[in-house]
């Protein structure tokens, strides 16, 4: 677990998933206290969640802490934080003024959580066997499969062969071909979308490493990846979370493209001026 003050918000909300129905309502009726959250005793979040203290106690340690009041320590020093007070829900009545300061904060937020969050020894781990590999194949679907299709352009500006599948029968046919030395990174914001999930246990089964770009790490892409590479955003009943995490995923490729392309600078250099001149003559003057 990240002990950053920052990760401890996000890292939360990661775990909401792997909770049942009760325990979910206890952990927003915490987070929902903010600032306020250090006057909380374990006696009011029982009492307003019909719930035992010992309950209570049980649900801080599945979250990794020894018991409520470390917990409770830990959420009073995150919400001491800028970045926890950035977000603010939608509302009908938000002029177009408020909504550009509400939706660029939640953006914001996204992007100085999921960096407090990222495990900088897995990044590490994929821009290396990214690097090493023979073939790049990206696979995502819907608002997923416009993140696979940017990294996979990045890549080939750079002379980085890479593919981008947004199809489950094509991503099926591309993970049977693929070997030991080629790589799939997966991107999914649930982790749980069956049509990204098979292809990459296929393609894994076959042996090529598979890396996925994921919301939730208990999501069961990520156990079935060799690498996991987590996000994390929070989002309005409007634009829900993937808005937000989409940010922090684009963001997340950008910082693996250019540490694959600095591990031999000169190359991706004349790479991209090949491929720049290329284009430059479907420009109008």
């Amino acid at each position: 677990m990240n002990n950053s003050s920052r990760a401890v918000g996000p890292q939360i909300r990661m775990l909401l998933p792997t909770l049942t129905p009760r325990e979910q309502s206890v952990v927003q009726f915490m987070l929902n206290q903010g600032s306020e959250i250090h006057r909380v005793t374990i006696a009011d979040v029982a009492e307003a969640n019909n719930v035992s203290d010992a309950m209570i106690v049980k649900l801080a340690k599945k979250l990794g802490y020894n018991g409520y009041r470390e917990l409770r320590s830990a959420l009073t020093e995150y919400n001491q934080l800028a970045v926890s007070e950035m977000y603010e829900d939608l509302s009908p009545t938000d002029t177009p003024e408020m909504i550009i300061d509400k939706v660029f904060k939640t953006a914001i937020q996204a992007l100085q959580e999921t960096q407090a969050i990222l495990d900088i020894e897995s990044f590490n781990r994929a821009v290396d066997v990214m690097y090493r590999a023979r073939q790049r194949d990206f696979y995502g679907v819907g608002g997923s499969a416009i993140i696979a299709q940017d990294a996979a352009h990045k890549f080939l500006r750079i002379g980085i062969r890479a593919a981008a599948y947004d199809d489950p029968h094509v991503m099926m046919m591309s993970a049977a071909l693929l070997t030991s030395e080629d790589v799939v990174l997966a991107v999914s914001h649930s982790g749980r979308t069956s049509a990204v999930i098979e292809p990459a246990r296929l393609a894994k089964q076959n042996g090529a490493t598979v890396i996925a770009l994921v919301n939730y790490i208990t999501s069961p892409l990520a156990q079935e990846a060799d690498i996991v590479l987590c996000s994390t955003a929070r989002g309005s009943p409007l634009m829900g979370e993937n808005a937000a995490a989409r940010v922090a995923q684009l963001n997340i490729l950008d910082a693996l493209f250019v540490c694959i392309a600095q591990q031999d600078y000169a190359r991706a250099e004349q790479s991209l001026e090949k491929t720049m001149t290329s284009v430059r003559q479907k420009r109008e003057s």
